[in-house]
């Protein structure tokens, strides 16, 4: 036998050493790869073959695979071994450990990793029933050196990672070792204290001593070990061992942030330590770290980290680069303070993880009026000045940041979607600081706003490509102005809610905002800031009118910016920015002071209409911008007659264009429309003659902005009194609510008719004989921009490159921009209507959906949604069964036709557009059909974190939001073709490839819709394929935890309550893969059964659980692995069966009552 497992070792040695060498071809190392894993599988002598290939003379590669073979043996046939062969192999795993090692410093990380885990999957196994003394064991094992002592730490850690963290083992297996485990945690605890206090001393003892570097290394390893051991048990163990002996674990771990080599792993313990959540005379005890010497250990260390987390390049003495084990350290650092704070209540990643931590201070009650408190937000506040500038880029090299940014992000996106989350982080808690100080924050706004204003413009050495002189996005000017202006916003926000009216800063205010009326400039980027700027101060000039003109004019100026007058090149992103900003800022100022505009609407409307006729190239865009400003400040009218006729006025030209019988005749026929755009025409980019078509184009969209705006802005005032003088209101309904009339309703009446045509000839556009007409140029005018795809399929845009160059846009672009604009603006039309004219019209859409009326639902509600639900139930589900049988072929040729990147990018787009559909119109269906009622909540806040460990479940069930029909839905469920339409599309898409709409569904619409039919007359087919569709929507979605969940309640309240009229459900349980007859019998007899003794509904939902549990598909990853058993031993404990008559038993004593049995432990 000898020879025979040499010869076979060496054939395995080879084998692995033709696996390893990089030279080997493909098909030489999947015959090597194959005869391992067929040794492992069918060899008998697998554990001779193993120990001998892990004996320390071999190479570490032969040593770790010998290993592997007897990690193999262990966990897939451990179940079939005997008893001794057991034995055997536990003593030879227990020998590798004691002697089967090089030193710690020599050994092989991997080979570490493998030893740790035989030895876990043996205790799997067998501890503690079979194995009692392991404990001891492994105690004595780190008698023998460092090496030993590092092994048993990672073992421990891996055990724990399984049994807890993971929870890799059957139930019962795993109860008896975690039990196990808490029995004894007092001695574990001790142990690796015990073992963490001797070797840090004796690191510190040889750590400067010259000849013993090598043995202070290895005690430093036994400390790691064991500080990273302790991490993965002080995140579950009981409170009462991380605070025991008055701290002593906080203690030393305060005490190791000083010492470089272990700060890192002590800094990653004391996270995990004080995060732990529990009651609050349990965590008392952490108020340990706010004393002085804790707090010193704790700054002393940061500042230490601080500077060792750079040094100089040996390449370039001028250069820096980053030690990141240093500057790891220092995030950890922060979460530590931060979790401190949360005890309570100079870099970007290090910033932010600190401002949840100054968020709670500053909102804080009681501590946010502490002098030091009041002190300490000024401080923050000039310390943001800094922070909120947009520094830092990885491929820069224009902050001292930036070389950190290389260790956190591996690209100028990356940074800048952070940058932009971590700004929004700390514009909050500059509000909640603001808060505090308002006058103090106005200051430093008012200081930095008057430093960019004198300050010269500093382009830096990134500029505009586009004219001379001009900053970019990363030009110091910009980002200082960028920074100030978002600054001033936040403090804004607050002067006026936190400061009584005549402590406004209004004159110092108005000084601000005359120098920013002053201040002219010629860069897009700045005048943005500019911009935005003069609306932050707004609200202090309506106190001060005189200036109103003055900023209407710098507005109006904004809006025909340009950079180089007589340009014919198109514009860039920076000047259009700076005219759509000016319209929004214009927008928004009527929107929210029309009352303030009013006195100047004249001169308003004046400059509009000069705009208008002039020879300012406004784009459609701008002016319509413009004509929702003017409507905005006609609601201030209040009189019916006046704003009807200003609105008339408005909007002359467009109801002349629109209403001509020549538009009628466009918009009717589809040929005349696709020639009347120029689609069917074939373009070149130099050929002239598709000017008339871009003006025809512009034409329709134009006409199209302005409905919009005026159905959007037009309104009658809020107060019923007014909205009564002013002949609004025009009647009642018989509940009372006022009937009401929009000045715009007349006009849009006239141009209704064409709409609803041009909305008729878009959707025949896509009809066979339509596309035909499409010219070659063209063609694919229907298909979805690039911009819009990257939107859909997640793909961040490098702003930083395209934001100064001009917008150049190809024929075909412009055409897909039109028609998805044109379909936009249709159904925005539509869906503004029902809101803005209620009575007086009504139709299709979601939002429309909302405002109708009640005594329309059955009119006109029900004749469009059951259509509509129909259809789209037909058009979803032919695409869903193309996106599940496409994953579902392993053919070659489908695996050849997927290597073509396009085609994977497209059928991605594809499936995410289905997925948003589909999301879309169960949202309609929802808001149609669902309404939500949540009740209060049982506790507070803080009765819940004190308590959250013990009470968190009941409370989440009992504050459970509940699910009742809406009005409409009652309505839409009185006709049996709209309610089958609505839980066909329902039940159907719990297995549509969607996890996120599978759960909302079967939580909130699936049984709310199917409860108000049970009681009806429902076919016996109808019901199987409810209950079949849930069980199919657990194969598909069963391993996500989530899903499981809801779709087990969804198919258990089904059976509860259709089960005792439909024996066909039971039909359908036996079907079940491996279900237990047995346990369905004893089910339902308990639910059939009127008198009998009812379980309640966790007993009976995990019951039920476990009947349909061979339903639950298996994720692809988890479909070919091979599965590891693991027998459960007896049980630890034996339940004492309980005596019925104590009264009537012979031995009443106390001892005879609770003497355990013999075989208990």
């Amino acid at each position: 036998m000898a020879d025979q497992v040499a010869a076979m070792c060496e054939q395995l040695i080879k084998a692995v050493n033709v696996m390893m060498d990089a030279a080997t071809s493909q098909i030489y190392r999947l015959e090597a790869l194959k005869f391992c894993e067929e040794f492992k599988e069918t060899s008998s002598f697998c554990v001779p073959c193993g120990l001998q290939l892990a004996d320390k003379a071999q190479p570490a590669v032969v040593r770790h695979f010998g290993l592997q073979i007897l990690e193999h043996v262990i966990k897939f046939r451990w179940n079939n071994m005997q008893q001794e062969e057991k034995v055997q192999l536990k003593e030879c795993a227990m020998q590798l450990l004691s002697t089967g090692t090089h030193s710690i410093l020599e050994e092989e990380s991997h080979i570490k990793d493998v030893l740790s885990r035989i030895t876990v999957e043996m205790i799997k196994r067998e501890w503690p029933q079979n194995w009692p003394d392991m404990l001891k064991e492994m105690e004595a094992l780190t008698s023998q050196g460092e090496a030993q002592t590092e092994l048993v730490m990672l073992i421990l850690l891996r055990l724990a990672e399984d049994v807890i963290t993971f929870q890799t083992l059957p139930t019962q297996r795993r109860r008896d070792i975690q039990q196990t485990l808490t029995q004894n945690m007092e001695s574990i605890f001790s142990f690796m204290m015990a073992i963490l206090h001797v070797n840090v001393e004796d690191y510190r003892k040889l750590k400067g001593s010259p000849g013993h570097e090598l043995q202070a290394r290895a005690h430093c390893r036994v400390a790691v070990a064991t500080l990273n051991t302790l991490a993965g048990y002080i995140d579950w163990v009981s409170l009462v061992y991380i605070t025991s002996g008055n701290c002593q674990l906080l203690e030393m771990l305060c005490l190791l942030l000083s010492e470089p080599e272990l700060q890192l792993e002590a800094a990653e313990c004391l996270l995990i330590a004080i995060s732990r959540k529990g009651r609050l005379e349990d965590r008392k005890p952490f108020m340990l770290l706010f004393d002085d010497v804790a707090v010193h250990y704790i700054l002393s260390a940061a500042q230490s980290a601080d500077g060792l987390a750079v040094c100089k390049k040996s390449s370039d003495p001028q250069a820096v680069e980053v030690v990141e084990r240093r500057y790891v350290f220092l995030k950890r650092l922060c979460q530590v303070l931060c979790a401190l704070g949360g005890q309570l209540c100079s870099l970007v990643f290090l910033k932010s993880s600190t401002q949840a931590t100054w968020g709670c201070l500053f909102r804080h009650e009681i501590m946010s009026k502490d002098a030091v408190v009041v002190e300490m937000t000024i401080k923050y506040l000039r310390a943001s000045m800094t922070n909120l500038v947009k520094t830092g880029f990885p491929s820069r090299d224009n902050s001292p940041s930036c070389e950190y940014s290389r260790v956190d992000f591996d690209s100028d996106e990356d940074f800048n979607s952070f940058f932009n989350s971590f700004r929004a982080q700390q514009g909050e808690v500059v509000r909640s600081a603001c808060r505090i100080v308002p006058l103090e924050a106005f200051r430093i706004a008012a200081e930095w706003l008057q430093y960019q204003i004198t300050s010269p413009i500093d382009t830096g050495n990134t500029t505009s490509k586009t004219a001379e002189g001009l900053c970019s996005l990363l030009s110091p000017s910009v980002v200082q102005w960028d920074a100030m202006t978002v600054f001033m916003e936040c403090m804004v926000a607050q002067i006026f809610k936190n400061l009584e009216e005549e402590k406004l800063p209004i004159d110092q205010s108005m000084e601000l905002m005359q120098a920013v009326l002053n201040y002219d400039t010629k860069d897009p980027l700045i005048l943005s800031c500019v911009l935005t700027n003069v609306s932050a101060l707004f609200p202090f000039a309506i106190r001060r009118q005189q200036f109103l003109p003055q900023i209407l004019n710098k507005l109006f100026n904004a809006i025909t910016f340009e950079v180089v007058q007589e340009n014919k090149a198109p514009r860039t992103r920076a000047v259009k920015n700076v005219r759509r900003h000016a319209c929004s800022s214009i927008i928004k100022i009527c929107r929210d002071y029309p009352q303030f505009i009013l006195p100047c609407f004249d001169m308003f409307y004046n400059h509009v209409k000069k705009l208008f006729s002039g020879d300012v190239s406004l784009t459609h865009m701008e002016k319509c911008a413009l004509m929702e400003a003017l409507v905005l400040i006609s609601n201030q009218f209040k009189d019916f007659a006046k704003q009807k006729a200003f609105l008339d006025e408005l909007m002359a030209s467009v109801v002349v264009d629109w209403t001509s019988d020549d538009m009628r005749h466009v918009l009717l026929n589809p040929a005349v429309f696709l020639s009347f755009i120029g689609a069917d025409q074939v373009v070149t980019e130099q050929n002239q003659e598709a000017d008339t078509a871009g003006l025809n184009r512009a034409r329709l969209s134009f006409c199209l902005c302005a409905m919009l705006g005026v159905v959007k802005r037009a309104r009658w005032p809020s107060d019923l009194e007014e909205a009564k003088a002013g002949g609004f209101v025009v009647g009642y309904t018989p509940s009372g609510a006022p009937i009401y009339r929009n000045p715009c309703t007349a006009q849009f009446l006239l141009l209704l008719p064409n709409l609803l045509a041009l909305i008729r000839t878009h959707n025949s556009l896509f009809m066979p004989e339509n596309m035909a007409r499409l010219s070659e140029t063209f063609s694919r005018a229907h298909e979805v921009m690039d911009a819009e795809k990257n939107v859909v399929l997640g793909l961040s845009q490098n702003v930083l490159e395209n934001f100064d160059s001009p917008v150049y846009r190809t024929n075909l672009e412009r055409m897909q921009g039109f028609f998805s604009t044109l379909n936009d603006n249709c159904l925005n039309i539509l869906g503004n209507v029902g809101l803005s004219l209620q009575q007086e019209f009504y139709t299709i859409e979601r939002q429309l959906v909302l405002s109708c009326p009640q005594e329309y639902y059955d009119s006109l509600l029900c004749p469009l949604l059951g259509p509509l639900f129909s259809y789209m139930i037909q058009r979803l589900n032919v695409r869903w069964q193309v996106i599940i049988q496409r994953t579902s072929v392993n053919g070659e040729d489908e695996e050849e036709a997927l290597c073509h990147e396009s085609q994977v990018t497209q059928e991605i787009f594809e499936e995410q557009l289905v997925c948003l559909l589909t999301r879309e119109v169960l949202d309609l269906l929802s808001v149609s059909c669902i309404s939500r009622k949540v009740p209060e909540p049982v506790a507070n806040k803080e009765e819940m974190e004190e308590d959250d460990m013990m009470t968190d479940s009941a409370q989440t069930a009992s504050t459970q939001p509940t699910e009742e029909l809406t009005e409409l839905g009652k309505c839409l469920m009185k006709y049996e073709n709209i309610y089958m339409s609505l839980l066909t599309l329902s039940f159907t898409s719990l297995s549509w490839k969607d996890t996120t709409n599978c759960h909302r569904t079967a939580s909130m619409v699936c049984w709310t819709l199917l409860r108000q039919v049970v009681g009806g007359n429902l076919l016996p087919e109808a019901v199987t394929w409810f209950f079949t569709s849930v069980l199919r929507g657990l194969q598909v979605h069963g391993q996500h935890e989530v899903c499981n969940s809801t779709l087990t309640q969804l198919a258990m309240l089904i059976y509860e309550n259709l089960r005792p009229r439909y024996m066909e459900l039971r039909a359908v349980m036996t079907q079940i893969p491996n279900i237990n007859v047995e346990a369905l019998d004893q089910y339902d007899h308990r639910l059939m059964d009127p008198n009998g003794q009812k379980a309640g509904d966790k007993k009976r939902k995990d019951q039920f659980k476990k009947l349909i549990a061979g339903t639950v598909g298996k994720a692809l990853c988890q479909q070919f692995r091979k599965e590891v058993h693991i027998r459960n031993l007896p049980s630890l404990f034996k339940k004492l069966k309980p005596v019925k008559d104590v009264q009537n038993s012979e031995e009443l004593g106390l001892a005879a009552l609770f003497a355990p049995e013999n075989n208990a432990l």
